[in-house]
């Protein structure tokens, strides 16, 4: 049994994490982090195995540190924060950190397709429009894609309400053009992709690893 904490448990995401370990057999929540629910990290750490954090890009990364010192892994789908000083832990850290930029399995998918594509296309622009909530632009899904992708890939961000988490990318060549989009509706979408680095951060060998794919392919 993973005992498994959540940072950011009063969020959407976070709300929908809780809900997710909660129903999975081989996992046990044992911890609910945020400052909604007058709860801090330090309250979680004693009783978990596994922090999931979605939080804010100015508290992840002070969340990470605390959970490698205490030798509790953590998976992170907060973006938009600098991880260097988690590379600087080296291999002798406590435990092993996980990023993703977007657990949508769909949204991975996408990524390796546009990274293949931009390989036999003379330009591209990446379009990701997400909810007006969101802290970050571009978004996490957006940069990463763009890194994975020959050439430099413009990108444009859209916040409104309404959306979720969608992305576009548009490749032009010569008399044609590729279009890619992913959409996930609905934040469940995530919820596959997070329970699968939940069961997986403990024995990856590379920390911080960052990218579902690493997981999938």
């Amino acid at each position: 049994m993973i005992r498994v904490a959540v940072a950011g448990a009063a969020g959407r995401m976070g709300q929908a994490v809780v809900a997710a370990v909660e129903g999975a057999d081989d996992m046990q929540l044992t911890g609910r982090a945020d400052p909604a629910l007058d709860t801090t990290i330090a309250d979680v750490l004693g009783d978990a195995d596994v922090v999931v954090d979605f939080t804010r890009p100015d508290t992840a990364l002070a969340n990470a540190l605390a959970c490698v010192e205490a030798g509790v892994h953590v998976v992170i789908g907060t973006t938009g924060f600098d991880v260097e000083p988690l590379r600087a832990l080296g291999p002798d850290a406590r435990a092993n950190v996980f990023i993703a930029p977007n657990f949508a399995i769909s949204a991975v998918l996408m990524m390796r397709f546009a990274a293949e594509a931009s390989q036999h296309m003379a330009k591209a622009e990446i379009i990701e429009l997400h909810h007006d909530g969101k802290l970050d632009a571009p978004s996490g899904t957006a940069a990463r894609t763009a890194q994975l992708m020959v050439g430099e890939v413009p990108i444009h961000s859209v916040r409104l309400p309404g959306l979720v988490a969608h992305q576009e990318v548009i490749l032009g060549d010569v008399g044609q053009s590729l279009t890619i989009r992913q959409d996930s509706y609905a934040r469940e979408s995530f919820m596959p992709g997070v329970l699968l680095a939940v069961r997986r951060v403990g024995e990856i060998e590379q920390s911080p690893l960052i990218g579902l794919e690493h997981l999938l392919f």
